[in-house]
Formats: C-alpha cells, sequence, structure tokens
C-alpha cells in the first residue's frame, strides 16, 4: 500500500503543479507572450516565404540594385543638382529632401499660426476671438486634400501670367508659375561666415547657461536677450564686412513674356505648404487653448496682483506653464503634418512618394520602393518624437 501511494503521488503533483502553473497571472503572462512571438515570427515567415516564391514565379529581380540605374526623367523642383541622367537613388534623394522641406517649413509655420490663433480664442476682444474661432471651425473641418486643391486651383492658378507678375518687396514677383526671388551667389568667404554663426550660437548656449545659473545661486538677473543678439547677428556680420561681402545675389528680371534669372518656388510647393500650414494650425490652435485653459486662474491672478501687464501675464506666466500641456499633443500634429506631405502626388509636387512611384512604374521595384518609403517615414517620425520628448523634459518641472 505504501508502494502504490509513493508511486502516484508524484503524477499527481505533476499535474497539480502544471494546472497551477497556468492559473498563476506570471506564468499565464510568459506563457502567451511567447504563443504572440511564435504566431509573429511565423507570419512573417509565411509573408517572406510567399514573396519570394511570387517574385521567383514572375521572374522578378529583387534587391535594391535597381537604385544605380538611370532615372530617365526630370524633377521640376529640387533642392540638389539632378537631371534625366541621375540614378534612382539621387531621385530618390531628391524626394526625400523636398519632403523634408515640406515638412519643416510647415511645421515652423502652423506653429506660428496655430499660437496666435489659439491665444486670439481667448482674447477678450468679440472680434477677433469669433474670428479665430472661423478660421478653426472651417479648416479643422475640411480634409486636407480638398484644402490643397483650394490653394492649388483656386488660389494660385487664377494669378496673372509671368508677362503680368504681381512685383513685391525686394525685387520678388508673384505669378501662376510661382514666387520668383532673388537667388543668392555663395562665394568663397561664405564658409568663415558660417563658421562664425556656428561659434556664435554655441557661445549664446555658454552665456545663457551660465547666466541661469548665476541668476540660482545670486538671484541677480543677466540679460541675455541683447548678448544674444550682439553675437547671432553681430559676429557673422563683423565676419561678411571683413571678407568682403562674400555674397551676390542673381536678381529676377521681368521681360516682355517671362521672367528671367533668380529662383522661383513652384505653385505645387506653394500650395501644398500653405495648405498643409494652415490645415495643422486650426489642431495646433485647438491644443494650445486647451493647454492655456489648464492652467490654473490663480496664476493669472497672482500675477496681476503683482501688477503685470495682461500681455506680460500671457508671455511670462500663463504661456511657460502651457507647455507642458501642449508639447505631447503638439508632437502628434507634428507627425500628422509629416505623413500628409505625402498628397502632394494629388498635385504633381515631387515628394517622396510621387518620386518613388514613377521609379516603381519604370522599375517595377515594388516592394523595395514600399520598403523605402516606409523607412523613410517611419525614421522621420520617430526623429521627430525623440526632439520632441526632449523638449518635453527640457520643460517639465523639476522637483527641489
Amino acid at each position: 500500500m505504501t508502494h502504490e501511494a509513493v508511486d502516484t503521488t508524484p503524477l499527481h503533483g505533476t499535474g497539480w503543479s502544471f494546472r497551477s502553473a497556468m492559473y498563476d497571472p506570471k506564468y499565464r503572462s510568459i506563457f502567451y507572450q511567447v504563443l504572440t512571438i511564435v504566431v509573429l515570427v511565423g507570419f512573417v515567415w509565411w509573408v517572406a516565404h510567399n514573396t519570394a516564391v511570387n517574385l521567383a514565379r514572375s521572374n522578378t529581380a529583387s534587391g535594391f540594385g535597381f537604385l544605380r540605374g538611370r532615372a530617365g526623367f526630370e524633377i521640376g523642383q529640387s533642392l540638389i543638382s539632378f537631371s534625366s541622367d541621375s540614378t534612382y537613388a539621387r531621385a530618390l534623394l531628391v524626394g526625400i529632401l523636398n519632403t523634408l522641406l515640406v515638412a519643416v517649413t510647415g511645421i515652423f509655420t502652423a506653429t506660428i499660426i496655430g499660437f496666435l490663433i489659439g491665444i486670439g480664442r481667448l482674447s477678450r476682444n468679440w472680434l477677433i476671438a469669433k474670428l479665430c474661432t472661423v478660421y478653426v471651425e472651417i479648416f479643422r473641418n475640411i480634409p486636407p486634400l480638398l484644402v490643397i486643391f483650394f490653394w492649388y486651383l483656386g488660389v494660385l492658378s487664377v494669378l496673372p501670367q509671368p508677362r503680368e507678375s504681381v512685383g513685391l518687396p525686394f525685387n520678388m514677383f508673384l505669378n501662376n508659375r510661382g514666387l520668383a526671388f532673388p537667388k543668392p551667389i555663395f562665394e568663397t568667404g561664405m564658409i568663415a561666415v558660417g563658421i562664425a554663426l556656428l561659434i556664435a550660437i554655441v557661445a549664446t548656449i555658454i552665456i545663457v547657461r551660465w547666466a541661469h545659473k548665476r541668476q540660482a545661486a545670486t538671484g541677480q538677473p543677466f540679460h541675455t536677450v541683447w548678448t544674444s543678439i550682439a553675437l547671432i547677428v553681430g559676429l557673422p556680420l563683423l565676419v561678411f564686412v571683413v571678407s568682403g561681402f562674400p555674397l551676390t545675389f542673381d536678381v529676377p528680371v521681368a521681360g516682355k513674356f517671362n521672367l528671367t534669372g533668380g529662383s522661383v518656388v513652384g505653385p505645387e510647393f506653394m500650395s501644398l505648404f500653405l495648405a498643409l500650414s494652415f490645415y495643422t494650425a486650426s489642431f495646433i490652435a485647438e491644443i494650445v487653448r486647451g493647454g492655456i485653459r489648464g492652467v490654473a486662474k490663480g496664476q493669472s491672478e497672482a500675477a496681476g496682483a503683482l501688477g503685470l501687464h495682461p500681455s506680460s501675464v500671457t508671455r511670462l506666466v500663463v504661456v511657460p506653464q502651457a507647455l507642458r500641456i501642449i508639447i505631447p499633443p503638439l508632437t502628434s500634429q507634428y507627425l500628422n503634418l509629416t505623413k500628409n506631405s505625402s498628397l502632394a502626388i494629388a498635385i504633381g509636387f515631387s515628394d517622396l512618394v510621387a518620386v518613388g512611384g514613377t521609379i516603381l512604374n519604370q522599375s517595377g521595384q515594388a516592394i523595395e520602393i514600399v520598403c523605402i518609403w516606409g523607412i523613410v517615414y517611419l525614421s522621420l517620425s520617430i526623429l521627430t518624437s525623440l526632439f520632441m520628448n526632449w523638449f518635453n523634459a527640457k520643460m517639465a518641472l523639476v522637483e527641489r
């Protein structure tokens, strides 16, 4: 009897430990994580296997060697030199740079407009508040593609012909072919000016940090604004004069039928830039308004009791505290603007998607082009998020 009891106890104990492990939250979570990884790896392998089989069946070459091939097409607007004899790789680089140009300029402009509209919605002036509200409600409730068509077909396309261009200050002209402006021509001495500007920026950062530490230790403020302006403007300007003014301009000249000289920003870029800026600014305005509303009213009342002007209260007390609420959702709008730049294909602007689509049609390398699209947009999104997270951490309250 004793021997039989000893033989059956381990079996019973083994079954009991397995059942108890399945009901243990720790082991159950590990089991489901392992199961998820196995399923994910199996799915990726299945997709890769089917893709390889289909490519072999259709005799389609895979890999990125096609990027060394001749492009054979022109690109209207490019930040670097490009011709039809350039490679596919350079064409994609042109598309990436154009996408970055739209994203950076759009984010900068949308942020300024959004902050102004957001603060304007809280204005005590009835007209300003209502105008800002109308702006937000109009642009926020219209698809971005429709806004792009509005600027491209409803505004820029109805401008005068080049021979009847609208003259603007600083030798600029506006017509239905875009905005013509003087083209800067840099000479050798501009390298020294650039180095001087870099040195001035580094010196300004050092002085600002020193001033903050000095004020925290002694309570004595140091006016860094004028010092920063003197360094960033004065030092490069001094080097510019000493170098013999190494900068000239190729000014556009209005002819009988067209403009000659200078540089031209095409209507495709202008419409995309304006549309994304105004569209995203409407969402940023609501984020700014919500962030300002999130600041305790007692902060404004305390600042007013100290005798600060309402504009100073907003600039020095309310907005710095509101930034801690504004920055996280602001990151999402920056990412949305960057990804919405892919709508440029609708009006023929040569961004990454448009250039990649042309290469795809010529080479048939669909998988590689889609992978490049995904990697580029994913990289831009991650870099934007990392920068905004760093900035958010700098703006966070530091407890002593």
